[in-house]
């Protein structure tokens, strides 16, 4: 009697049945299938038998035999589904993953001492050695800004985890009370006049701050976590420059309105430029995992307010401590990052580093050493916080794109059809979305 052959089980059966996975919704981007999915976590990965909370992250299916892609943005999971530059190029399935403590992916109680980056480390590792057993080829890593510092984070501690790592715009801020990001904004771009524009629309705004805070105090907006709407409005003076440089461009200093702008021209140019919504109460609520983080471990850029000393009420205001809630314990761990660094410059193998020229981010950023093996570090020039591999140098471009299409193990081919990918969830807007 013949043997009928049984047809390999559907990639939707093989990942229900992996333990501590469950599939929450499917769907389709192209020709590729897509899964949001559920894992099972231990709150403390020391204690695994412990709490558990669930984990989100996604899934984008092309074949189990292409190589995979490991992503995370740092944050929330986006709300689409799409391949990043790497999978892209390399036309690999993709893994989407939520931190920890970005909700719904935050454990009940919340216990915020075990937001940090070793737990996040083992809540990837988890993920990446169950799906192992389904996808063989080869894994690479990636993320952009703190996606890209997570994915580096990662690879210190479960090196072996992947094959290799492809960091964007990613600040590795060694010691945090010796910063560079304020001489990299104060000399930045091509015309310095632009600067100085950006300072003269900083002190237009603390010098009429009273017009200023009415209208947003009109608009419904509150100010609780700051103490009120003075304190949150000189914060986002402060953070003004920054992030102009983040995400413009040197065409946008046309854009910046001189010494005789009006507080309306001012207030559309914040708009654009910076957000009024975001340091309000409901703006940064969303963002406490990413403020405690900073806070605790990842360091952040101090705030120049040297152009604007004398029109603040609330000095040293612009640090996480004011972005996350009084009743959550801080304490800045010194040494985490030195750590993380020294393991890139002496230990670190097949990493990728992509900055912009003029993102601030990039004042500060991971540096190759003499004991880092096969590995690139590459400047967009004039680029911004959504710098790339596309957007380098033709050299340079092809250089990256053959080394990263050889760590994964497939030969030099076209993309694949925009219409399988999705949108990129390491654009510029997608990055200006989550705030980076």
């Amino acid at each position: 009697m013949a043997v009928t052959a049984q047809a390999a089980p559907d990639i939707k059966e093989r990942i229900a049945a992996v333990p501590g996975v469950r599939i929450i919704s499917e769907g389709t981007v192209g020709t590729a299938r897509t899964f949001v999915l559920g894992v099972q976590q231990p709150v403390d990965h020391r204690r695994p038998r412990g709490q558990q909370f669930e984990q989100r992250f996604s899934l984008l299916h092309k074949d189990e035999a292409k190589p995979m892609v490991l992503h995370t943005s740092g944050y929330g999971l986006p709300g689409t589904i799409g391949a990043s530059e790497p999978a892209r190029i390399i036309d690999g399935n993709q893994i989407s993953v939520e931190q920890r403590f970005f909700t719904p992916s935050r454990p009940d109680p919340a216990d915020w001492k075990l937001l940090n980056i070793w737990q996040a480390a083992n809540d990837h590792h988890e993920i990446v050695g169950k799906l192992k057993k389904i996808y063989r080829a080869k894994w690479i890593s990636t993320g952009a800004s703190k996606g890209g510092m997570t994915s580096v984070y990662h690879r210190r501690f479960f090196p072996r985890d992947v094959d290799a790592t492809v960091a964007y715009v990613a600040p590795n801020d060694v010691v945090n009370n010796r910063d560079n990001y304020g001489e990299f904004i104060e000399n930045v771009g091509n015309d310095p006049t632009c600067n100085r524009r950006l300072e003269g629309v900083q002190r237009q705004i603390l010098q009429h701050r009273d017009e200023f805070a009415a209208r947003l105090e009109a608009k419904g907006y509150t100010y609780k976590q700051f103490g009120g709407v003075q304190r949150s409005l000189e914060i986002l003076v402060l953070d003004t420059p920054f992030t102009f440089w983040q995400y413009g461009l040197q065409a946008d200093c046309a854009i910046v309105p001189g010494a005789n702008a009006t507080v309306d021209q001012i207030w559309d140019f914040m708009d654009k430029t910076v957000g009024w919504d975001f340091y309000t109460d409901a703006g940064v609520a969303p963002y406490s995992p990413y403020y405690y983080q900073a806070g605790t471990q990842l360091g952040w850029p101090a705030a120049d307010e040297s152009h604007v000393r004398d029109l603040l009420r609330y000095p040293g205001a612009s640090v996480p401590r004011s972005m996350v809630p009084a009743d959550i314990k801080m304490r800045f761990e010194t040494g985490v990052m030195r750590d993380v660094d020294s393991w890139v410059r002496l230990c670190g193998s097949r990493l990728l580093f992509v900055n912009g020229q003029n993102d601030p981010w990039s004042a500060e950023p991971f540096r190759l050493g003499p004991g880092t093996r096969d590995s690139f570090y590459y400047t967009v020039p004039a680029g911004n916080h959504g710098s790339n591999i596309s957007k380098l140098p033709e050299a340079q471009r092809a250089e990256a794109t053959a080394a990263l299409q050889r760590w994964a193990g497939v030969a030099p081919a076209m993309k694949a059809a925009s219409a399988d990918q999705g949108p990129d969830p390491d654009s510029l807007e997608a990055l200006r979305a989550r705030r980076g």
